[in-house]
């Protein structure tokens, strides 16, 4: 077994020495680049806890609305915006725009879980 600490574990260390030893020492422009990479460390790791099960819930309703199994996400989707594109699939479609909403909140929950209004939008 392999004990070494996790990705999570090491962005997680990494994060925490900037934010709390290395950020607070800091002025002007390398203060501002201490905080950028600090959020982008933040979103890696929001990636981490929820990009799986999002993508897997994601594959499954595009396999319900094209009726499609066993092709990667990225395929679906790309076979969803050609459904769009031509017309044969619009907001009529039963189950399309609850599909583009529980995307587009689970991209901002990645993305920018500060976002206003997400919270209300994910209700």
């Amino acid at each position: 077994m392999h004990d070494a600490p996790s990705a999570k574990e090491l962005i997680e260390a990494v994060k925490a020495f900037i934010d709390k030893t290395a950020a607070p020492q800091l002025t002007g422009h390398a203060a501002f680049h201490a905080r950028v990479a600090s959020n982008a460390l933040a979103t890696v790791l929001r990636e981490l806890d929820i990009r799986p099960a999002a993508e897997a819930d994601e594959k499954a309703r595009l396999e319900s609305l094209l009726g499609v199994t066993g092709e990667p996400v990225e395929t679906l989707n790309r076979r969803l915006c050609e459904e769009i594109r031509t017309g044969r699939m619009g907001l009529s479609t039963s189950g399309l725009l609850p599909h583009l909403k529980s995307t587009t909140i689970d991209q901002l929950s990645v993305d920018q879980p500060g976002y206003s209004g997400l919270r209300s939008a994910a209700r």
